[in-house]
């Protein structure tokens, strides 16, 4: 399956935004929380965040709240994206 928002970020011209945290979900972190499955970042501002399989699903959150449509897994050794307007893994 094709992803316009997907494909955005694999312009020429697009570069990677650093993490806004290296140590865990941004937003469990805030709240002392220490439990996620697995983290994501956000390919629009750098934000990192808990995937769905987690408690509080925060990417998923960070998404709706602000539109940025596109993470990728923030796990060593996973290079995928994921696009929450298309529901696809690219």
């Amino acid at each position: 399956m094709s992803c316009t928002h997907v494909a955005s970020f694999d312009s020429p011209t697009w570069v990677e935004p650093r993490p806004d945290n290296t140590e865990g979900c941004a937003d469990c972190l805030a709240a002392g929380e220490h439990v996620w499955a697995h983290l994501r970042m956000c390919l629009g501002c750098g934000h990192v965040a808990c995937c769905d399989s987690s408690p509080h699903r925060h990417a998923a959150l960070h998404s709706k709240e602000t539109g940025h449509p596109v993470m990728r897994s923030f796990e060593p050794g996973e290079a995928w994206r994921w696009c929450f307007v298309d529901e696809a893994v690219v």
